[in-house]
C-alpha cells in the first residue's frame, strides 16, 4: 500500500534524488539501499523504462524498536520510497509504514508504524511545500 498522497516535484530527475533522501534525513531517515529500477531491467531483459529509483529509507531507533517486538519484522524493512519520472515532473511515493503492524498482527508495532507514518508524511509535506 502507498502513502497518499504522493508527490510531483517540478524538477529534473537526477536533482530529485538528493532533494528527496535530504527530506528523509532531516526526519532520521538513512539511505541503506538505492535501486536503479531502470538500469536493472535494461541490463537483465532489455526492458526500457522511466528512470525509476527504489530508496530504501530506515530510521535506525524506530528499526531498533519494531525488531526488539518482532525479529521477523526485517522483512518489512526498510521502508521504500519510490521516486520516477512522470508525465509532469519527478513522482515520490512511500510505503505505507502501517502495512509492519497489520501483516504482523503484534499490537506492540502498531505505535512504531505509526511514528514511522508520521516522520514519512512531515518528510513528503516538506517535499511538496518545496
Amino acid at each position: 500500500m502507498i502513502l497518499e498522497p504522493a508527490v510531483t516535484l517540478d524538477m529534473a530527475f537526477e536533482e530529485a534524488l538528493p532533494v528527496v533522501k535530504a527530506a528523509l534525513a532531516e526526519q532520521g531517515f538513512g539511505t541503506l539501499t538505492e535501486i536503479d529500477v531502470r538500469a536493472t531491467l535494461e541490463a537483465k531483459i532489455g526492458k526500457k523504462i522511466e528512470p525509476y529509483v527504489i530508496i530504501g529509507a530506515c530510521n535506525p531507533n524506530l528499526a531498533g524498536r519494531a525488531l526488539d517486538v518482532q525479529r521477523r519484522i526485517g522483512s518489512l524493512l526498510p521502508c521504500n520510497v519510490v521516486v520516477r519520472k512522470a508525465d509532469h515532473g519527478v513522482l515520490v511515493e512511500a510505503m505505507d509504514p502501517g502495512l509492519m503492524s497489520q501483516v504482523t498482527g503484534e499490537e506492540d508495532i502498531a505505535p512504531i508504524a505509526a511514528e514511522a507514518e508520521t516522520l514519512i508524511r512531515a518528510a513528503m509535506e516538506k517535499l511538496a511545500a518545496g
